[in-house]
């Protein structure tokens, strides 16, 4: 038993772009060791995002409205908005971890849990990646780590609007059909109440002792400090340039 605590926060609603500038921070910090393994869960408002190595040909027909991301993920091309839980991991990978399939495995896992106590039936699918009922998807992931810090994460369907779906090809896999918790009958459920359930189950399956929830706003101000530490390096590079 890993008896390390693992800090998970709910962030609420959280712009694309500032949630990767939030990841960037974190990983830095966790590199250092200032901080813990941490998992962050939020909402993105209406974003589409493409994998490191994605073919926009998989951007069927996005709204124009919609912005659209390439990122350091691996993956294809899929979709983030209202009703769909994020889950953005930063854990440092040592020793027998440092396995990327077996980082998959468990947040697969870690995700069929949760569903299970819903009453959902999921599980994996052979050479695919992520969480099905049946023949349809419930949850995707797509994964960035560097120097062993991970980034990036899971989006479980929760009660999002899946028609945006239908403007992509998701995880760039044809005839891929979509589902959420809702449509599988528990329409009762929001992201909040999943997102505390799913912590507990992330947890149990990382091995963590003890869990620490903190406030948004203690982890808004590690970035903050980032910021500042940044901006004062430059100015002194620029100094020294000078």
């Amino acid at each position: 038993m890993n008896q390390a605590t693992l800090t998970t926060v709910w962030l609420g609603t959280v712009d694309y772009e500032r949630a990767l500038e939030l990841q960037e921070a974190m990983a830095s910090a966790r590199l250092a060791d200032a901080i813990g393994d941490t998992l962050l869960l939020l909402e993105h408002p209406h974003v589409y995002t493409l994998g490191r190595g994605a073919s926009e040909h998989y951007l069927v027909a996005p709204p124009r409205d919609v912005p659209i991301y390439r990122v350091s993920r691996g993956g294809q091309v899929t979709y983030h908005g209202p009703g769909q839980l994020i889950g953005y991991p930063i854990l440092k990978l040592e020793g027998p971890a440092r396995d990327v399939h077996q980082y998959v495995r468990a947040l697969e896992r870690a995700i069929i849990e949760t569903l299970g106590v819903y009453g959902i039936g999921a599980a994996r699918r052979d050479k695919l990646t992520g969480v099905w009922v049946g023949e349809r998807k419930i949850a995707s992931i797509g994964i960035g780590i560097r120097r062993w810090i991970t980034l990036h994460g899971f989006a479980l369907n929760v009660d999002c609007d899946l028609r945006f779906f239908d403007r992509i090809v998701p995880c760039g896999l044809d005839g891929c059909r979509m589902t959420s918790i809702a449509c599988e009958g528990r329409a009762d459920l929001d992201t909040v109440g999943t997102a505390h359930l799913l912590a507990q189950h992330f947890a149990q399956v990382f091995g963590y002792g003890s869990i620490d929830t903190v406030g948004a706003a203690e982890i808004w101000r590690l970035l903050d400090r980032t910021s500042a530490l940044n901006r004062t390096g430059a100015l002194i590079r620029e100094a020294d340039c000078g």
